[in-house]
């Protein structure tokens, strides 16, 4: 029998079911499919930074595979196209993929399963809790994070998988390089891409440094690894999976008591595990301005305005940091990500969706759910039961960078500008 296996956001060897469950073919082809931009409002392609712990993701996860005897496939385009070709060219009988949310991601996996002459397995493996695991049905998931994780924050966890003691060798295929990185890792965030790398990040964290003690009180700081684990960029990609993150927690737990800060970081996996799952319920509505329940809330395009925020050239110059560090680092603080999207939403009364398309573009840590569910949680339109969040954003640079440190280290303070541009090159001149 021969295999395919499709790698999307699972970029390891640990703990991958869809990995394993196709470790007993006698040739096994890996793939991975380069992500296709879905580019609106004029936000297209991938930042660099991005970009740049993708490629170093796919070289480790390729690194990881040469030890055992096996190569990653690494191509641009369809995968509906892709896919029933490589099946044709390599006589492969059963092709496998990881399940993720998204609706151009469901589109993608039921367009492929039209167009394959071999069975398509869809396994689970982005989430802490299968679906078979969860309290309720999916389409009874709770519609607000509190009453999510009353039901599931006492569920025990099933231990991560081991990783594969060996794997098949692959069919003979054209095996090309990975183009290195675009750019290096900005120097205030020094992170690489890769399971390697992710597993030592958590290790640091929470056994060897142990600031997981102290991350409640921290982990509002809005520089990166000076309060946040810094983690999500690893779990985005699948690098590390959310059970080895909470299985490490619970570890250290048993070893040293639970705290408010271990318990904050579960409690932080339990909100990414509630944009995933009602990422899979709300489907095309997580992209649509008033979400599931049609909650519109006044606002226009102004596109002037829009490249200010972008550029971080606006009229507040603690949200003008964040976004210089964004476009910078590839990360901002969860803080961070809040202040900015407040100030999009409902200083410059923008459509919540051109931020949320921005965002997409430069995080390391893009994934559809958290990154569409959290910008729908600001502007009002997705699971908050307050209809949104206003920050009042002097109050949040008195609270959180009362000496302007950050602000001046990323250059927020901006020339002031005039509100609006009259181009009067476009208007003829009439005598009154």
């Amino acid at each position: 029998m021969r295999h395919l296996y499709w790698f999307r956001n699972d970029l390891r060897l640990n703990d991958n079911p869809g990995l394993l469950a196709h470790a007993q073919a006698e040739r096994l082809l890996l793939i991975y499919i380069w992500p296709l931009n879905q580019p609106w409002c004029n936000v297209t392609g991938m930042g660099a930074q991005r970009e740049r712990f993708l490629c170093e993701s796919l070289q480790a996860l390729r690194k990881g595979l040469s030890k055992l005897g096996q190569n990653l496939l690494v191509m641009h385009g369809a995968p509906e196209s892709i896919i029933p070709q490589l099946v044709q060219e390599h006589a492969i009988d059963r092709v496998g993929a990881s399940r993720a949310p998204g609706y151009y991601e469901r589109r993608t996996l039921e367009l492929l399963a039209a167009r394959l002459p071999v069975p398509l397995d869809i396994h689970e493996n982005g989430t802490l809790f299968r679906e078979q695991e969860l309290p309720f049905p999916p389409g009874a998931l709770p519609d607000h994070y509190t009453r999510f994780r009353e039901q599931l924050q006492e569920l025990p966890l099933r231990q991560p998988l081991p990783r594969p003691d060996t794997l098949p060798h692959p069919p003979a295929a054209p095996f090309h390089p990975i183009p290195d990185p675009p750019t290096r890792p900005h120097t205030a965030l020094p992170v690489r891409g890769g399971s390697l790398a992710g597993n030592r990040r958590l290790r640091q964290f929470v056994f060897e440094e142990q600031a997981i003690e102290h991350y409640a009180q921290r982990r509002n700081c809005l520089d990166g690894l000076d309060g946040s684990s810094t983690l999500s960029p690893w779990l985005a990609n699948g690098c590390l999976s959310a059970l080895e993150v909470a299985t490490a927690v619970r570890r250290y737990e048993r070893g040293h008591g639970d705290n408010e800060s271990t318990r904050w970081l579960l409690h932080e996996l339990l909100w990414r595990e509630f944009f995933h799952w009602r990422a899979y319920r709300d489907d095309i509505n997580l992209f649509r301005a008033g979400g599931g329940q049609r909650r519109l809330h006044h606002c226009s395009f102004e596109p002037r305005s829009f490249a200010r925020w972008c550029a971080g050239d606006t009229e507040y110059a603690l949200v003008n940091a964040v976004m210089r560090q964004l476009v910078a680092t590839g990360w901002a603080s969860n803080r961070g990500r809040q202040i900015a999207a407040s100030c999009l939403v409902d200083e410059l009364k923008l459509d919540w969706r051109y931020g949320a398309a921005f965002f997409e573009k430069h995080l390391l840590d893009y994934d559809v759910a958290s990154n569409y569910g959290n910008w729908q949680y600001i502007a009002g339109s997705g699971a908050d039961p307050r209809g949104g969040r206003h920050f009042d954003l002097a109050k949040q640079a008195r609270e959180h960078d009362p000496e302007g440190t950050f602000t001046l280290k990323w250059g927020g303070e901006r020339p002031s500008q005039p509100e609006y541009v009259n181009d009067a090159a476009d208007w003829p001149i009439v005598d009154p």
